[in-house]
């Protein structure tokens, strides 16, 4: 029974010393959220057809590849 009492008593202390830490901490509401970059269009790789955002592409005239490699091959 005295476990009990002990066990009740530790709680209550801990209880306490968590709601005053909690009070006097500092307030953060205010804080900025990261800014998220914005969609990119995706395009097609004129000679594998996988899609990859915009600006990752390698353009060469009216097509977009994915690599250099696939530049030099040019269109399947």
């Amino acid at each position: 029974m005295k476990y009990l009492v002990l066990f009740a008593v530790l709680a209550v202390v801990y209880a306490v010393w968590r709601a005053q830490r909690r009070a006097s901490a500092p307030r953060q509401g205010n804080t900025q959220r990261p800014s998220i970059a914005p969609p990119q269009d995706m395009v097609r790789c004129a000679h594998c057809s996988v899609h990859l955002p915009r600006g990752d592409a390698v353009p060469e005239g009216a097509h977009m590849y994915c690599s250099t490699a696939h530049r030099d091959r040019g269109p399947a």
